[in-house]
């Protein structure tokens, strides 16, 4: 063995007293109590081990750009005109730069696999793209980088986007997305994503259903196209923020037909908890969709953070601007942000991130599954596991 982790707790398994993880080759080889080998040795001084943690949802190219732009007063905001107004702006390098800063503090606070949106249209060509590209190489040694190019501004109403896009696909992008609500067609914007995808065989990410009410869902066309298209298992929708405002059995009945599917869900409690309830001016809606009941129905989800900024913008507003009111503003570094029950971060350490992005997945698959269960696969796995505090995670919710 090259490397003994003594001193470890796993999430499951092997409960009660710490045990040793032997590591041979850059695989997980062995994890047992008082593991008999030769190996240079770290003391895990009783952490939890687990997988490493996986980002499903970012937004690299446009991360750290508030100071470009304050937080918007008021109840009413368009922070989609505002990034479209600065995208001109941003240069290869500029991109890769500000990506290159929330990557690395993924990587320090235990994200090994990352899926990030990359927007692409005539406003800033393929240069969201180049930059944020150019990382994975780069990186490679520490966290496997996932591609997601989407029209965010409008794919049938907007020119030279659709060319853009089936450029960085030929340039290796594995994934395409989609943003229907700011689309002048809907279903037009979502058909063409699902043509793209099989024309290149790629996965589809979808940003899905944000909105005050349920009406007008596109949700029930993406599962249409998924079953037509035969994607199950290939398809995930981002937000789903309409889910919030459906009563529990309306639902359970959409759930059962996702799960039935194959189509996913990431839900991003601070992005939508900023976005959603500024029609109300008391008994706001949170506008959150329930991964917990969703899960229970069968439905793979994940927890992500789509960008910095709607919870820098949400912590640096007024209180009165805050409709749900749920964060915890961040008085220390080393305080928690919790979100009620729904969503756990890990606590910053003295010189890290204020806000921590990468989040447990609960999809995760392969050596991520297999990883408490090593002794029945009985072939060495892929090492990807980070080591923390046991009371740093709030495993429960997660």
């Amino acid at each position: 063995m090259d490397l003994i982790v003594r001193n470890v707790r796993l999430a499951n398994g092997f409960p009660g007293e710490p045990v040793d993880i032997g590591v041979a080759g850059g695989k997980i080889v062995a994890i047992e109590r008082g593991l008999a080998a030769t190996a240079q040795t770290y003391d895990a001084g009783g952490c939890l081990a687990c997988a490493g943690l996986v980002e499903t949802h970012i937004h690299l190219d446009k991360s750290r750009i508030i100071d470009r732009f304050p937080p918007e007063r008021g109840r009413e905001i368009s922070p989609m005109q505002q990034v479209a107004a600065l995208k001109k702006e941003f240069t290869v390098e500029d991109v890769r730069s500000r990506a290159e800063r929330t990557l690395t503090e993924c990587i320090l606070n235990g994200a090994t696999r990352m899926r990030t949106q990359v927007e692409v249209d005539p406003g800033i060509g393929l240069r969201g793209f180049e930059g944020v590209h150019s990382l994975i190489a780069d990186y490679k040694w520490a966290i496997d980088i996932e591609i997601c190019v989407f029209p965010q501004d409008g794919l049938t109403n907007y020119p030279g986007t659709e060319e853009l896009l089936v450029e960085a696909l030929k340039r290796g992008a594995k994934v395409i997305g989609g943003a229907p609500r700011y689309d002048t067609d809907h279903d037009g914007q979502i058909r063409r994503i699902f043509g793209l995808a099989r024309e290149f065989d790629v996965d589809i990410d979808i940003h899905l259903d944000v909105g005050n009410t349920p009406e007008a869902m596109d949700i029930h066309l993406v599962s249409r196209l998924t079953e037509e298209h035969r994607r199950g298992g290939r398809v995930v929708v981002g937000h789903m923020a309409k889910l919030s405002t459906m009563p529990p059995h309306e639902v359970a009945v959409l759930a059962r037909r996702l799960a039935d599917i194959g189509i996913a869900v990431t839900v991003l409690p601070a992005t939508d908890l900023y976005l959603m309830g500024r029609d109300q001016d008391h008994n706001v809606r949170r506008g959150v969709a329930d991964a917990n009941f969703l899960v229970e129905h069968g439905v793979n989800c994940s927890l992500a953070e789509g960008g910095r900024e709607a919870v820098a913008a949400m912590l640096q507003g007024s209180a009165a601007e805050r409709p749900q009111r749920i964060l915890q503003a961040l008085g220390q570094c080393h305080e928690a942000l919790t979100a009620e029950h729904d969503m756990s971060m890990l606590p910053a350490r003295e010189g890290q991130a204020e806000v921590v992005e990468p989040v447990i997945q609960r999809r995760t698959g392969d050596a991520d599954a297999a990883f408490a269960h090593i002794g029945e696969i009985g072939q060495p796995q892929p090492t990807r596991w980070m080591l923390l505090p046991e009371d740093d995670v709030l495993l429960g919710p997660v």
